[in-house]
C-alpha cells in the first residue's frame, strides 16, 4: 500500500528562496512537499520512496548526479521515478552534456522558465498521478501479466495526455501574454482618440446637432473598443477582478447583440428577464465572458440550428446547503439549448479543464471550467443538466449583493475645469498619448510641462526650472517606470501629488499599488475628476490648522 511519503514531492532548487516558494505553492494546492538541500539528500529520499521530484536544471550540474543515476538504474521493473525539471528558459543554450544529464534521469518533463504557477502545479499533479499508477502496479504484481500490461498501457496513455495538457496550458499562457501586450498597445491608441474626440465635442457649437451626434457616435465606438480591450486583458489575466453589485438583466441586455452575432443566424435567441431583480455580486466583465462562453458551447451543440434561451430569475436556498450552494439568496442565469446533449459520463467530466468533445483545433476545453471558476470564486455555483438528443441546461448561480447596482452612466459627465492656476508635469514615452493628454489638461486650464521619460522629468525637478503642483506619469516606460520615477521625485518633493496612468489595471500587488491611478483609455472628464481630487487633497493638507500648545495664546498657524 502507498504511504504518505509516496505522495510527497521532493524539491531541489539551490538558489534563493525558490524551494520555499515552490513548497508553499504545492502545499496550498494540497500537495505535500519536502525540500532537499543537495543531490545526495534527494537520492536518499528517492530510495526511501516518494511521489515525484521538482528539480532546477542548475542543481543537476553536480558530480553527485552519478549516485542518483545509479539508484535510478537499480529501480525495480515496476518503477520509473518521475522528474519535473525547471529548465533555464528558451534563451539559454543547452549543452550536449545537459541533454545527457536529462537522459540519465529517464522519466523527465521539462518546463521552460519563466512559467505560470498553474503550469508547474499541473505538471507536478501529472507526475504524481503517473507515480501513483506505478505504486498500484507494484501492489498488483501477483496478478497476471495481461493485467500488468494493461496498467502500463494506461500509465503511458495518462502520461501522453498529461503532456498534451501541459502543452495546451503553455500555449494558452503564451497567447495570454501576447493578448495582454496587444491590449496594452490598443489602450495607448484609444487614449488620444478618445481624448481628442472629447476636445472636439467641447468646441462644437451646441446648436450644431449633426456634428455633436457624429462625435458622440465616435465616442461610443471608442468606449465599446475600450470594453473589448478590457475583456482581452481579463483573458490574459492582466486585469484586477472587481466584483461589484451588478444589474444582471441590464448587463445581459447589453450583450444580447454580441451573443446573437456570435452564434449565427440558424439559432433563435430568446432573453427572458423579470422586471425587478436584485443585484448580483460578480465581476461584470467576467460575467459577460462567462455567458458568451456558455452561448458558444450551446452553438457548437446545435450544428443544425436550434433555440437558445437565456433566462434570469431569483432563487432562495433556505434550510440547508444544496449543490455546493450555501443558504441564501441568489440570482440564477439559465442558458438552455436544444442541442445534441451529453450522456452521464460526459456530463460528469464537463467542467474538467481541457476536457472537450470537440475535434482538434475546435476548442480548448476551458470554457466551462472558466465559468465554474468564476461561479465558485463569486460564492455561487455552476449547475449542469443534460440528456442526449434533448439538450443541455447550464445554470450560473450568483449570490445577491448587499447593495444596489450602480445606475448606468448614460449621461455625459462634464469635465471639471482647473479651480486655480496649477502646473502639471506630464511624463509619457508615447508621444501621441502625451500630446493628447496635454491638450486635455490645457483645455481644462492647467499649465503643462511635458517629459518623454522618467530621467527627463527628474532632471527638470532637480534643476528647479519649474514649479510643479502635480505629477502625472505613464506606468510602463523604458528605462524607469512610473512608480520608480514617482519615488525618486518625492525624494526631491516629498508631498508632491502623483497620478499613474496605465494600460493595464493589475497593480494591486505590484510596484505603485499604493499610488492613485487612472486606466487607459480615459475621457477628459475622468482625467479632470482625478486631478481635481488630488489637487484638492494636497491643498487641504497644506491648509491644516494646528492647535496651539498649552500656555500659549490661541493662534492659527498654517503650514
Amino acid at each position: 500500500m502507498a504511504s504518505a511519503m509516496d505522495k510527497t514531492v521532493l524539491i531541489l532548487t539551490p538558489h534563493g528562496r525558490d524551494a520555499a516558494v515552490a513548497a508553499d505553492l504545492l502545499n496550498r494546492h494540497g500537495i505535500p512537499a519536502l525540500i532537499c538541500e543537495h543531490l545526495n539528500a534527494l537520492s536518499s529520499a528517492v530510495e526511501q520512496g516518494a511521489g515525484a521530484a521538482l528539480v532546477a536544471e542548475e542543481a543537476l550540474a553536480s558530480a553527485d548526479l552519478d549516485l542518483l543515476a545509479a539508484r535510478l538504474e537499480q529501480q525495480p521493473p515496476w518503477s520509473d521515478f518521475p522528474f519535473v525539471v525547471l529548465a533555464n528558459g528558451h534563451k539559454g543554450v543547452r549543452s550536449t552534456r545537459a541533454f545527457e544529464t536529462l537522459d540519465r534521469l529517464r522519466n523527465v518533463v521539462l518546463l521552460e522558465r519563466p512559467l505560470h504557477a498553474e503550469s508547474m502545479v499541473r505538471a507536478v499533479r501529472s507526475a504524481l498521478n503517473a507515480r501513483r499508477r506505478q505504486y498500484e502496479a507494484r501492489d498488483v504484481l501477483a496478478r497476471s501479466r495481461e493485467e500488468l500490461e494493461r496498467l502500463v498501457l494506461e500509465r503511458t496513455r495518462e502520461r501522453e495526455e498529461a503532456l498534451a495538457q501541459l502543452h495546451e496550458a503553455q500555449k494558452l499562457e503564451t497567447i495570454g501574454q501576447l493578448t495582454g501586450g496587444v491590449a496594452h498597445d490598443f489602450n495607448n491608441l484609444l487614449t488620444p482618440v478618445m481624448g481628442n474626440l472629447d476636445l472636439l465635442r467641447r468646441r462644437i457649437a451646441a446648436d450644431d446637432a449633426r456634428s455633436q451626434r457624429l462625435v458622440e457616435n465616435a465616442l461610443q465606438a471608442t468606449s465599446r473598443a475600450a470594453t473589448l480591450v478590457q475583456r482581452l486583458l481579463a483573458f490574459a489575466r492582466r486585469q484586477d477582478l472587481q466584483p461589484k453589485a451588478v444589474d444582471v438583466s441590464g448587463l445581459l441586455a447589453g450583450i444580447e447583440d454580441l451573443v446573437t452575432r456570435s452564434i449565427g443566424p440558424t439559432i433563435a435567441v430568446s432573453l427572458k428577464s423579470p422586471q425587478s431583480l436584485p443585484a448580483a455580486r460578480v465581476d461584470p466583465s467576467q460575467l459577460e465572458l462567462a455567458v458568451l462562453n456558455l452561448a458558444i458551447n450551446a452553438r457548437d451543440a446545435m450544428p443544425g440550428g436550434g433555440r437558445l434561451t437565456i433566462e434570469i430569475r431569483q432563487e432562495s436556498i433556505r434550510s440547508k446547503p444544496r449543490d455546493a450552494l450555501k443558504v441564501g439568496e441568489y440570482v440564477c442565469i439559465s442558458v438552455v439549448d436544444t442541442g445534441v446533449g451529453m450522456d452521464a459520463a460526459t456530463l460528469k467530466r464537463a467542467i474538467e479543464p481541457f476536457f472537450s468533445t470537440k475535434g482538434v483545433g475546435k476548442g480548448t476545453g476551458l470554457g466551462l471550467s472558466m465559468v465554474h471558476g468564476l461561479a465558485a470564486q463569486s460564492g455561487g455555483a455552476l449547475l449542469l443538466s443534460s440528456k442526449p438528443g434533448v439538450g443541455t441546461r447550464a445554470e450560473l448561480w450568483l449570490p445577491v449583493a448587499d447593495e444596489k447596482a450602480a445606475a448606468s452612466e448614460q449621461t455625459q459627465i462634464e469635465a471639471i475645469p482647473a479651480a486655480r492656476p496649477s502646473t502639471v508635469l506630464l511624463v509619457d514615452d508615447e508621444e501621441l498619448v502625451r500630446i493628447g493628454t496635454a491638450e486635455m489638461l490645457m483645455d481644462l486650464g492647467y499649465s503643462v510641462v511635458q517629459a518623454s521619460s522618467g530621467a527627463e522629468a527628474l532632471g527638470l525637478l532637480r534643476r528647479g526650472e519649474i514649479e510643479v503642483d502635480l505629477l502625472v506619469s505613464d506606468y510602463l516606460m523604458p528605462g524607469m517606470g512610473g512608480a520608480d520615477m514617482v519615488r525618486e521625485a518625492r525624494k526631491l518633493r516629498p508631498a508632491l501629488p502623483a497620478l499613474l496612468i496605465t494600460g493595464y489595471t493589475n497593480l494591486v500587488q505590484g510596484p505603485g499599488a499604493e499610488l492613485p491611478r487612472l486606466a487607459k483609455p480615459f475621457r477628459q472628464a475622468e482625467l479632470a475628476s482625478r486631478i481635481a481630487e488630488l489637487l484638492e487633497a494636497a491643498q487641504s493638507r497644506d491648509n491644516v490648522v494646528h492647535l496651539p500648545e498649552a500656555g500659549r495664546p490661541h493662534q492659527s498657524s498654517v503650514e
